[in-house]
């Protein structure tokens, strides 16, 4: 009983702290410039923290080679395998090793000053933003940039190639990436569709008519990619694209 009792004091006590314990709303729309700054500086790190995703997927090479490992998969007929976590990871680490040199001046220029409180967030946000810059002006295609550009000049806006908008960069480096991965893409599937086209050929000479030839020509395209050494063939050429 004496336990009890003590309990409950302490939960009576608890209680009573926290009803004297009362929340002004009205002092949110008395906050100063500094403190609404501060509250849309919150607002905006939690945006990015949560899109960092499609920050990598945006501005990085992980587009091309994630379309050009899904294309070799389905060209080969395999369906599962490698697993979509095996693909990924192998184009994320593919990603960091490529873009190694834009990582490190971002973080040495921009991200570290910051921290040590050496630069403002907005130089901070220039500095890491332009080795990024840099790296896509030099990797998209001419026609892409010019399309975005050509769309932003008819909306009233001055687009130079040395100094441009992110918001017309990013888009024409993710065309470009589509457009080169499915042209690396359609490299890879066509000896494996000239494997498929021979084994549909003779299988229908024999008239085996009922056996379907993906499941005669599945074994032989394995065979060819790996007496080929297709795995480092297609990643060192992958990586070499963006010397």
């Amino acid at each position: 009983m004496k336990k009890l009792s003590l309990t409950a004091l302490a939960l009576i006590a608890t209680v009573t702290a926290a009803s004297a314990q009362q929340i002004n709303l009205g002092a949110i729309g008395q906050a100063d410039g500094a403190t609404v700054g501060y509250i849309i500086q919150m607002f905006g790190l939690l945006t990015v923290l949560s899109v960092a995703p499609g920050l990598l997927i945006m501005v990085t090479s992980f587009t091309r080679f994630v379309i050009a490992f899904s294309i070799l998969r389905a060209g080969m007929g395999l369906q599962s395998t490698p697993a979509n976590l095996i693909l990924i990871s192998l184009s994320l680490f593919m990603t960091f090793y490529v873009m190694a040199p834009t990582f490190d001046q971002a973080w040495n220029n921009g991200v570290k000053p910051l921290m040590n409180n050496e630069i403002t967030q907005q130089q901070a946000l220039e500095r890491i933003s332009d080795p990024f810059r840099q790296f896509m002006v030099k990797h998209v295609r001419d026609k892409d940039f010019d399309l975005f550009a050509d769309l932003a000049r008819e909306k009233g806006q001055t687009i130079s190639r040395e100094n441009v908008d992110l918001r017309v960069l990013v888009p024409a480096f993710m065309i470009s990436e589509i457009r080169r991965g499915f042209e690396i893409g359609f490299l890879i599937v066509l000896p494996f569709l000239v494997i498929d086209l021979i084994v549909a050929t003779i299988t229908m000479a024999m008239g085996m008519m009922m056996l379907p030839p993906t499941v005669v020509s599945l074994p032989f395209k394995i065979l060819f990619f790996v007496l080929i050494d297709g795995w480092n063939l297609l990643v060192g050429s992958l990586v070499r694209s963006f010397s």
